[in-house]
């Protein structure tokens, strides 16, 4: 069982064996929540056979392999000011209370880039946080702070047929970043090939369990920490691919 972070005073607070059950309370003009999990809400999973997608993905990579160029997983995602409730520490018959403003939840949407050198050796993790969606207008500066990093070395850009990845405006620019940009396109269907999803889950519940953010600038620092530490393990970016059903071993 993964023992919540200290953190600043929002978070519940760790103490010496974890919670047996929940308890609701309630204060005046604040929302209160139990500390215990809810309802899975990631995207939803399906059931069937990846055997045909993860095909068309080992074929990105070996793409990728004769450019010598960097494969780039990215995705969108958001955290939100409602608390993600993951099971924590408290004192005995005591359970820990997270208690939150409630309400009008503010969103705050991530862009990330999980990316893997063509030889699987190296691999590097870029993001960017707004208030609001990303439309296609909004992703463009994210995809050219890429291209800086890159410093003009090939990269194939693998993400999802989202509105904004496919719009008028983002084929256009695309098409005037071929000498540097290559993208293929995830399969309808399949957001667990992406390892981003990995790279979301992680970070929603660790840095982010229990986090009772008053507002969006509080939800930055955790994210960055997740991140950081993220950043840190390239073992655990490799461990983010081998659970999509990809594998450089087996792909190159």
């Amino acid at each position: 069982m993964d023992v919540a972070p200290r953190g600043d005073g929002a978070r519940a607070r760790d103490r010496r064996r974890p919670s047996s059950g929940p308890r609701l309370a309630r204060a005046a003009g604040l929302r209160v929540v139990a500390a215990t999990p809810g309802p899975a809400g990631a995207r939803t999973r399906r059931g069937r056979d990846r055997g045909v997608e993860a095909h068309e993905l080992a074929a990105a990579k070996k793409n990728a392999k004769r450019q010598h160029a960097w494969l780039v997983f990215e995705d969108e995602s958001g955290v939100s000011q409602h608390p993600v409730v993951r099971r924590t520490w408290a004192p005995r018959g005591e359970t820990p209370i997270l208690i939150h403003t409630g309400g009008n939840w503010k969103r705050l949407s991530v862009a990330g880039a999980l990316a893997f050198r063509w030889d699987g050796r190296r691999s590097r993790f870029f993001f960017h946080t707004r208030a609001g969606t990303y439309t296609d207008r909004a992703l463009v500066p994210f995809l050219r702070t890429l291209k800086r990093h890159f410093r003009g070395r090939r990269v194939v850009l693998i993400w999802d047929g989202l509105g904004g990845h496919k719009s008028r405006y983002m084929t256009a620019y695309l098409r005037r970043q071929r000498a540097w940009l290559t993208v293929e396109r995830l399969p309808a269907y399949a957001p667990e090939l992406n390892p981003l999803e990995q790279v979301w889950g992680n970070v929603k519940t660790r840095e982010l369990a229990n986090v009772c953010a008053p507002d969006l600038a509080s939800l930055r620092r955790p994210l960055r920490c997740g991140f950081a530490r993220i950043r840190r393990q390239p073992t655990l970016a490799r461990a983010f691919l081998h659970h999509s059903g990809l594998s450089f071993a087996h792909a190159l």
